[in-house]
């Protein structure tokens, strides 16, 4: 007899994650995009897994290689030539230009390195850390998660399962949004939702 598959997806860690997650953005009748990397769209496949998740969820993209991130997420030239690796900035702007894009209330963006190789100067890439954001029309929140480890796939389900933790503390209000922040026509910043 053959030993049974086990399809069960998503681990089970991650069930608590969505369920309140989906609750909440029902809630609120609020929409979500995904714009990830290194998580290799397990992201948008958790949120995908829960059942109607249409009510919620407009879509994602894997925007892996700087080619896909020009054409999906408004990368620009100056964005290529300025790239030295993940930043909690540069992962803020991915996620805003696709919140923009796909006109939805949240996106949540990701980038990092999965290991177990990454590569060298003039990049900064340090294998197991990876930048998460999440961005609204009233602001935005951050975080830096390094598993110490360079093993690709779990850094890839550690990445996801973080990305989906910001994402829920930032609709639970755990974490408040920041505001951007633009210098303003007297030279001084000034706050400002939109990016």
């Amino acid at each position: 007899m053959e030993p049974t598959e086990d399809y069960s997806f998503p681990p089970a860690s991650f069930k608590p994650l969505l369920t309140e997650i989906s609750g909440l953005l029902r809630s609120t009748s609020s929409t979500l995009a995904v714009a990830e990397t290194t998580a290799g769209g397990l992201v948008s496949a958790s949120l995908l897994s829960v059942s109607g998740a249409s009510k919620f969820f407009v879509g994602g993209a894997t925007v892996y290689t700087t080619k896909s991130r020009r054409v999906w997420a408004g990368w620009t030239d100056e964005n290529l030539v300025n790239y030295n690796g993940p930043t909690p900035e540069l992962v803020t702007e991915l996620a805003a230009n696709v919140r923009e894009q796909m006109d939805v209330t949240y996106c949540v963006g990701e980038s990092g390195a999965t290991g177990p190789t990454v590569p060298g100067p003039p990049f900064v890439h340090i294998a197991g850390q990876t930048c998460i954001a999440v961005v609204s029309r009233d602001g935005f929140a951050t975080r830096v998660v390094d598993t110490g480890v360079a093993d690709r796939e779990k850094n890839m389900m550690a990445f996801a399962k973080a990305t989906l933790e910001l994402l829920k503390d930032v609709l639970a209000g755990d974490v408040k949004l920041e505001q951007q922040r633009r210098p303003d026509s007297e030279g001084s910043e000034a706050a400002s939702p939109r990016f």
